[in-house]
C-alpha cells in the first residue's frame, strides 16, 4: 500500500508545529508508521539551507529567498518524502510548496505564474493529500511570535511587518478556498487542547478511511 502525505500549514505563531509533533505521538502510539518532516530543513542538506534563510542577521534578497526554498525542497522531495510515501508510510510536513506560494508569492510579490513555475520544478508535482491550515489573526501572531523573539527562538520571517503577514494569511485562506477538498481550516485560536482536538477529528478519519489506523481507535486524544 502506498503511503500518504499530509501539511501542516498557517502563519507564524499558529501552533502548527506544536500540533503536528502531538499528532505523530499519538499516531506512533497507535502504531502508525510516520515520518515527520518539514521545510526548510527537512534533510542535511536542507538543515544548512535553513540556517541560511532564517538567520535573523542575515540579509537574504527576495530571489534568493524563493530559489533557495525551491532547492531545498527539490532535495526534501527527492530524498525524505517520495521514498517514504513509497514505503506506504503516513509523511506529515510542517510547511510545503503552499507555503512558498504564500510567503514568496503573496508575500514577497513574485508573479504567480513564475511561483507556480517553480513549485512544479522543485516538487516534480507530488501534492499533498491533505493540507490543515491553522488559521490565526495577524494581531494574535504578533503577540505569539514576540514571545519566540524573547525566548530567542525566532526566525528572520518573524520580524516582518503586519502587511507581510497579513498578504500571506490572505494568501493561505484563497488557496484553501480553491481548493476545499484538500485543505481544512483549523481555528487556532484556542488553546493547544481544543486545537488539538480539532486536528484529530479531521486527521484520524482521515486516515481510518485509507487503511493506516483501526476503527477502534478514537478520534480525540486518550
Amino acid at each position: 500500500m502506498s503511503g500518504t502525505f499530509i501539511t501542516f500549514e498557517g502563519i507564524d505563531g499558529s501552533g502548527k508545529s506544536t500540533q503536528l509533533r502531538l499528532l505523530a505521538r499519538y499516531l506512533e502510539e497507535a502504531n502508525c508508521e510516520v515520518v515527520l518532516t518539514r521545510e526548510p530543513g527537512g534533510t542535511p542538506v536542507g538543515v544548512r539551507l535553513r540556517g541560511a534563510l532564517l538567520d535573523v542577521h542575515e540579509e537574504v534578497d527576495p530571489l534568493t529567498e524563493l530559489l533557495v526554498f525551491a532547492a531545498d525542497r527539490a532535495q526534501h522531495v527527492r530524498r525524505v518524502l517520495r521514498p517514504a510515501i513509497a514505503a506506504g508510510k503516513v509523511v506529515i510536513s510542517d510547511r510545503y510548496a503552499d507555503a512558498t506560494v504564500a510567503y514568496q508569492g503573496a508575500g514577497r510579490g513574485f508573479e504567480p505564474e513564475l511561483i507556480q513555475e517553480i513549485v512544479q520544478l522543485a516538487t516534480g508535482g507530488l501534492r499533498p493529500d491533505l493540507t490543515l491550515l491553522f488559521d490565526l489573526s495577524v494581531a494574535e501572531s504578533a503577540v505569539r511570535t514576540r514571545r519566540r523573539v524573547a525566548s530567542k527562538n525566532s526566525d528572520r520571517l518573524d520580524s516582518e511587518d503586519a502587511a507581510f503577514h497579513t498578504r500571506v494569511r490572505n494568501a493561505y485562506l484563497d488557496l484553501a478556498k480553491a481548493e476545499p477538498e484538500r485543505f481544512r481550516v483549523i481555528d487556532a485560536r484556542g488553546s493547544t487542547q481544543e486545537t488539538q482536538q480539532q486536528v484529530m477529528n479531521i486527521v484520524i478519519p482521515f486516515l481510518r478511511a485509507r487503511g493506516f489506523l483501526g476503527d477502534s481507535l478514537s478520534e480525540a486524544r486518550p
